[in-house]
């Protein structure tokens, strides 16, 4: 119409009022192609993270309902006597999972110490015990071993089982996250010209129903995507680790392997506690004194009330409940692994997918009939590489190497801290409990900025969590995630640390 006019180079296409207009339009429509392309990856991490989630509740509920009724049945009102023991223990186990303040081994030992403390009161049930005097039977719990081998084993498979279940769940989240964060595309007014010219300038031309050549979308959408391309290796880290650390959750730290039978297994050890009492209770005398014997009548209604001579039958196995909704991990695991594998190198390969749409590029056929920036021929220049260096040479965007974006290299700290438990968890290590969540969702990506103008806090969500592994197995990691407004100082040396420490592993 009258009011376009001729191209001036290559960006003023139209009057100042329609130039507005389609510059608004064509940022739209690159960010709607960005965030199409980013939806299903972020939908995809949401829905596994949702289902692991309910999974590993739902097992731990279903756990602690099956020791119940197993223990119910078996121990009578002995149980009922002394079941906030138990219920104790699940209550720890659910708030190790949602990041509680929990050290798993000193939980655990605790467990058996309190338990060794109620069998040892019930075996013998002719003398009095003090405080004091229980307290000297629980030093005695390691050396004896009155439960058997049941509590050192239980302890690893826990302890390992729990902090690839947390890890996994949590690396879920986190992938969810930063897609979200990073998807939030904000041109940059370089960037949003190179948009107008490859998607409105035809038009000053007549060339209405001409697409832009595809090697010139590509090299557009690399200056575009400069920032995004530099999360790809990082990205690329992280999803190696998650698929360790699912392989991992597949073999030995499998957690329905180990909270399925949990019930089955702490009874053993009580039987174990019953068979062996008569020498624990010989050695504990001699370590800790004679303890002082019961009046004849209340001894005599000690020993009816316990109840605790006869033994205790066998649970069957076929009475067990079922688990977890009627999946497995294993099925879930194997659905996810391939969704990850997937998802490797997502962010390097964007400009290519968005360019691969009909609505943005010609494709790869017709490379002679294509908008090329400047008339419809073939586009000449090479294409760029990925990423913010890469740039430097871009023939259609031009780029400030100089000014990353803040929001994607928070991501890229965020996937580091991240990779970092993945890799303490395949190792069977408890690692921290990092949460990013709550990181401002009013940021857009895009915007290059002087780092030294940047917004410089990290609004990492940090729990601590400092539990330990077994000693026998790997020593413990445990640094702590801090949340706090960084200076500018303190800020270039977490970026050398973490520079340092990707090279250390």
């Amino acid at each position: 119409g009258d009011h376009l006019k001729v191209c001036s180079q290559g960006y003023t296409c139209c009057s100042e009022e329609m130039e507005e207009k389609y510059s608004q339009q064509s940022k739209h429509d690159f960010r709607n192609a960005v965030i199409e392309l980013s939806n299903h990856l972020q939908t995809m991490f949401s829905s596994r993270y949702k289902k692991f989630d309910e999974f590993f509740k739902e097992l731990l509920e279903n756990a602690e309902k099956s020791l119940n009724d197993m223990f119910v049945r078996t121990y009578g009102r002995l149980y009922m006597q002394n079941s906030e023991l138990f219920k104790d223990l699940f209550v720890e186990l659910k708030r190790y999972y949602v990041g509680g303040n929990v050290n798993l081994e000193e939980m655990l030992n605790e467990f058996w110490a309190r338990l060794l403390e109620r069998m040892f009161r019930l075996v013998n049930p002719q003398y009095h015990f003090t405080d004091e005097y229980l307290e000297c039977v629980s030093k005695y719990t390691e050396q004896l071993k009155p439960f058997g081998d049941v509590p050192r084993k239980l302890k690893l498979q826990v302890t390992r089982a729990f902090v690839a279940a947390r890890t996994f769940a949590q690396g879920l989240a986190v992938a969810r996250d930063v897609v979200s964060k990073v998807s939030a595309v904000n041109p940059t007014p370089q960037g949003t010209r190179a948009l107008l010219k490859m998607m409105y300038c035809p038009y000053c031309r007549g060339l209405v129903s001409v697409k832009p050549c595809y090697n010139y979308c590509f090299n557009v959408m690399r200056g575009c995507l400069a920032n995004q391309g530099d999360l790809d290796a990082e990205w690329n880290i992280f999803m190696d680790s998650m698929l360790l650390v699912a392989e991992r959750l597949e073999g030995p730290f499998n957690i329905e392997s180990v909270m399925d039978p949990i019930d089955v297994k702490i009874s053993d050890a009580i039987m174990n506690m019953q068979e062996n009492s008569m020498q624990v209770s010989q050695k504990v005398f001699q370590g800790c004194g004679q303890p002082k014997t019961l009046a004849q009548g209340r001894a005599a209604r000690s020993v009816s009330e316990s109840g605790f001579s006869a033994r205790f039958r066998p649970y069957n196995p076929e009475e067990r409940p079922t688990t977890a909704a009627g999946t497995s991990l294993d099925r879930l695991v194997t659905d996810v692994k391939e969704k990850l594998k997937q998802a490797k190198k997502f962010w390097s390969s964007l400009p290519g997918n968005i360019c691969n749409d009909e609505k943005m590029s010609v494709g790869t056929v017709n490379e002679n009939e294509c908008w090329n920036g400047s008339a419809k021929s073939r586009y000449e220049f090479a294409v760029t590489g990925n990423g913010l260096a890469s740039q430097v040479n871009n023939p259609e965007v031009e780029v400030d190497i100089t000014k990353p974006d803040m929001v994607i290299r928070r991501q890229i700290m965020a996937l580091r801290v991240m990779t970092n438990k993945l890799k303490n968890a395949y190792s069977g290590n408890d690692v921290d409990f990092i949460d990013i969540s709550e990181e401002s969702s009013g940021e857009e990506s895009g915007s290059g900025c002087e780092l030294q103008q940047c917004s410089l806090e990290f609004e990492f969500n940090a729990t601590e969590v400092t539990g330990n592994s077994n000693k026998s197995d790997k020593n413990v990691n445990t640094s702590a995630a801090t949340r706090s407004g960084l200076s500018q100082a303190a800020l270039l040396l977490s970026i050398l640390f973490l520079a340092m420490q990707r090279q250390w592993r």
